[in-house]
C-alpha cells in the first residue's frame, strides 16, 4: 500500500489515511487502497476499528479536485460511485469503526467520517462541505448523511452555504461526540475502541446491525429486527458465559452481604 497504513494492537485495527503531501485526499488510488485494506482486516481478531490521518493538519481534506476537474459526466458518476462503495463498506463493516479526526475533515473527508460510527476530533479540527462552491453537489454520500445526523436544517446550511465550522461547532450540533488536544486524540480513540473490544464482540456486532438496520425503516419494522438479533444472542457462548459471570459475581456479593442487627 502506498496510501494507506495499517496496525494491530490487541483488539483494535488503525488505518490510517498517509497522503500528507495532499493533506490525504481522496483520489482513486486511495479509495482502492482503503477498501483493499478494509476487506484484509482479520474479524476474527480484531474488535474495532479507528480511522485516521497521517500528519496534524488534516484529517482528509476532501477528495482530490486535481483528478476530478476533467471527468464527464459519466466519469463523475463513476468516481461517486466508487467513493460511496467504499464509505458504504466502512458505514457496514461488521465492526466498530471510530473516525479519529486530527484536522481538515473537509468534503470527502466529512462524508468518510460520516460513514464510521463514531467520530472524535482535535481542537484544530474543520469540518464542511465545499463542493456548492466549486460546482457540484457532495457525491460521496454528504447530502444523506449529514442531514440525518445532524437534521435537515443545518444540513442545508452547511452544504448551500459551503461554510466550514471548526471543532466546537461540530461538537455543538452533534456532529462529533468529543473534543480533544491534538496529542491526546488518537490515544482517546484507542482506549474508546479498547473499550469496546473488551465486551462481547458478537453482541457488538448485534448492536451495530441493529442500529444501523433499524434506522433505514418503520419503528415496527424495526423492533422486530432487534428481536431477532436479541435472540441470535442466546446462542453464543458470549451470552452464556456473560451472565455466568454476572449471576456468579451477584452471588459471592450476596454471600459477603451482613445482615441488619435488630438491637
Amino acid at each position: 500500500m502506498e496510501f494507506i497504513t495499517y496496525e494491530q494492537e490487541g483488539f483494535v485495527g488503525v488505518v490510517t489515511i498517509n497522503r500528507p503531501k495532499a493533506l490525504n485526499a481522496l483520489n482513486s488510488q486511495v479509495l482502492d487502497e482503503l477498501e483493499a485494506t478494509f476487506d484484509a482486516i482479520d474479524l476474527d481478531t480484531t474488535r474495532a476499528v479507528v480511522l485516521t490521518g497521517a500528519g496534524e493538519k488534516s484529517f482528509v481534506a476532501g477528495a482530490d479536485i486535481g483528478e476530478m476537474s476533467t471527468l464527464t459526466k459519466a466519469e463523475g458518476e463513476a468516481f461517486g460511485k466508487k467513493g460511496n462503495d467504499v464509505f458504504r463498506k466502512i458505514e457496514t463493516f461488521p465492526i466498530p469503526v471510530i473516525a479519529a479526526i486530527n484536522g481538515f475533515a473537509l468534503g470527502g473527508g466529512c462524508e468518510i467520517s460520516m460513514s464510521c460510527d463514531i467520530r472524535i476530533c482535535s481542537e484544530n479540527a474543520v469540518f464542511g462541505q465545499p463542493e456548492a462552491g466549486l460546482g457540484i453537489t457532495p457525491g460521496f454520500g454528504g447530502t444523506q448523511r449529514l442531514a440525518r445526523l445532524v437534521g435537515a436544517g443545518m444540513a442545508k446550511q452547511m452544504i448551500y452555504t459551503a461554510r466550514n465550522i471548526k471543532a466546537d461547532e461540530a461538537y455543538r450540533i452533534g456532529l462529533v461526540n468529543a473534543v480533544y488536544p491534538l496529542e491526546e486524540l488518537l490515544p482517546a480513540a484507542k482506549k474508546m475502541a479498547a473499550g469496546i473490544a473488551a465486551n462481547a464482540p458478537i453482541a457488538v456486532r448485534n448492536c451495530k446491525k441493529a442500529i444501523n438496520d433499524g434506522l433505514q425503516v418503520d419503528m415496527d419494522t424495526a423492533i422486530v429486527i432487534e428481536e431477532k438479533l436479541f435472540g441470535d444472542c442466546f446462542e453464543t457462548e458470549d451470552q452464556k458465559a456473560g451472565m455466568g459471570n454476572f449471576l456468579e459475581k451477584d452471588k459471592e456479593k450476596k454471600l459477603k452481604v451482613v445482615p441488619f442487627q435488630n438491637k
